[in-house]
Order: structure tokens, then sequence, then C-alpha cells
């Protein structure tokens, strides 16, 4: 592989891979140099596990520490059986929860670079962190009620328009990798087009239209502070990942890098995205509580008809017997009332 250090250009992955080492950075070429394959001038040294080597262990730990968290607010979300786009936003989290499978055999080298499937892994990692990005931004319109959330044409739209973009990008990956129809590895500007600028894309839209969506129809403003602080550990990781990685990784003698730190701020951003959404839905009781008051009724209704019946018998039996003995009479229950 050949390192390349310059300064970032549009389509180029020279200047990012020599940053970060990224999945996609052994499958793409350099446009300067023609080498295939670009190594990041600084990176967290290896551990043999097993006879394996073990690439950016601390970031496969993180990988596998994500996946607990997710699979925590999954079972979170599907309790909250009423909430409002509960069924949407947990498509989310199933595709980032997946992604982060992914990356854990991909960061790693449990799957090495220079195996055949690595670059049919590597695509279709490509192609699912795309998705993701874009089922984010759909949830970002479910608030709208453009389709009401929970409905099929709200869920397949959201499911089909995912599916479709992770072919598309999934394509255009390893098409680039394999260098097939007009791709190429030397020049991997679609791929590059569809891993930044779509994604960013995608991250600023779903954010502009939360803020709209507290400004315009919540009471509350505590929301958008989920929101700032989701924005900022994202931007950070990006930052930490692209601008200090070398420095990080320098200063801890090769044992963490800008790659650890990404994911760790990618997971806290993803984790304040389930707070935001945690704090805006409130599940609604009213099936409930009307069951729970159904009851009562009934229970009103068998004690009027004992009393009704009571006074039918001449005043004889309990409700007559206390009546006898001077005991008060038992006052019958208000109507409607609830007593829990």
């Amino acid at each position: 592989m050949a390192t390349i250090e310059t300064s970032l250009s549009f389509g180029s992955y020279d200047w990012i891979c020599s940053q970060a080492a990224l999945i996609v950075c052994p499958l793409v070429g350099s446009s300067t140099s023609g080498g295939y394959g670009i190594a990041p001038t600084c990176y967290s040294r290896n551990v043999e596990l097993g006879k394996t080597l073990i690439f950016q262990p601390a970031t496969a730990i993180l990988h596998i520490c994500a996946l607990g968290m997710v699979a925590i607010m999954i079972l979170h979300i599907r309790t909250k059986y009423t909430a409002v786009g509960r069924k949407e936003i947990v498509q989310f989290f199933y595709m980032y929860f997946v992604v982060e499978l992914l990356g854990i055999f991909l960061d790693s080298g449990i799957i090495p670079s220079y195996s055949k499937v690595y670059a049919w892994f590597a695509a279709i990692h490509t192609g699912l962190s795309c998705a993701t990005y874009w089922c984010l931004l759909l949830n970002g319109f479910v608030g709208f009620q453009f389709a009401e959330d929970g409905t099929p044409v709200s869920l397949w739209s959201l499911r089909i328009s995912s599916l479709i973009v992770f072919f598309l990008t999934g394509f255009f990956a390893i098409a680039t990798f394999l260098n097939l129809a007009s791709f190429s590895s030397q020049k991997p500007t679609a791929l590059w087009i569809v891993e930044f600028i779509f994604n960013l894309a995608c991250v600023v839209i779903y954010i502009i239209l939360q803020l709209i969506l507290v400004l315009r129809t919540l009471d509350d403003r505590w929301p958008i502070g989920d929101i700032i602080f989701g924005t900022a550990f994202f931007v950070i990781g990006q930052v930490i990942q692209y601008g200090f990685s070398v420095t990080i990784c320098d200063a801890v003698s090769h044992y963490i890098d800008g790659t650890f730190f990404a994911a760790l701020c990618t997971l806290f951003a993803v984790m304040m995205v389930y707070k935001y959404w945690d704090s805006i839905t409130k599940e609604d009781l009213e099936f409930s509580v009307g069951s729970k008051q159904a009851v009562w009724e009934v229970k009103e209704s068998l004690l009027r008809g004992d009393e009704d019946e009571v006074h039918g018998q001449g005043g004889y039996g309990a409700y007559g017997a206390q009546q006898q003995q001077g005991y008060p009479p038992v006052p019958p229950l208000p109507h409607g009332k609830n007593f829990y």
C-alpha cells in the first residue's frame, strides 16, 4: 500500500485515508501514485488472539459495547406500544445494530482486507451505512404526520426506499472496488459522494426538521438540548477522526487512534437520537385507563343491582340487617369515579 498524505480534495480518499483507517481504504487507489490501497499515517497497534491478528482492538470492543447499548434501546422502544413513530424509529436502530456488527469483523481484520470476500462485505457495510442515514432522515418527517405513523404507507415507504438506497450505494461501492462498468478504484468519486456528501446531507436535514418540529409544535423546549448534544457528539467524532487522529495515535504510542473516538462519539450521537425521540413521545394510556374504568362501572352496576334487590325485599338481607342494627347505610359509589 502507498501512504499518501495530501490536502483534502473532492472525490479523493488520499488525505482522508492518510488520517483515518476507514474500511474502504484498502480497496480504493491513490489518485496520485496509482497504488492500490491507502494506509493511514498512524494507526492503533494490533494484538494477537489465538494466532489471529486483531486490528483496532479498542474499536472492536467498543463495537461490541455498542451492540449491547442498541439492544437495550430497542427493547425500551418496543415497550412504548402507543408512542408516535415507534415502528419507524426502531427500524433505524435495527440498521445501526447491523452496521456495528459488520464493523466488528471489518475493522478488526477478522475478515482480512486481502480476502476476496472483504470487498463484498465492505460494500454491504457502505450500503447499509448510507441506508441507515437515509432511514434517520425519513424518521425526521414522521413527526409532521405527512403519513400516519405505524401505517403500511409509512412503514413500507421507509423500508422500500431504504432498501433502494442500500442497493444503489452498495453497487457504487462494489463497482468501485472491483473496477466494474465505468467505476474505478483510482477515481472513486461516486463512492466519495454517497459516503460523505449524501450521509452529511441526511444528518443536516434531519437536525433542521427536528428543530422546526420542536419550535413549531411543542411547548417544551428541552428536546432542543438533546438535538444540540447529539449534533455536538457527531461533529466532535468527525473532527477527531479526520483532524486529530494522527496526533492522538502518536501521543498514546499507537494504542488507539481517531477511529475509536469516532465510533464512540457516533454511539453517543445515536443514544441522543433515542433520548430525543423518547422525550418528545408520550405513551397513550387511553386504552388501559378505559379498561379500568369499564371494570369499575361493572362493579358499580352490580352493587346498585344488589341494593335495588334488597329494597325490593322490604329491607331484609345484608343491607336491611345493617339498617336494623343501627349501622349507617352504605352509600353507593359515585358514578363515573375511578378509585385508583
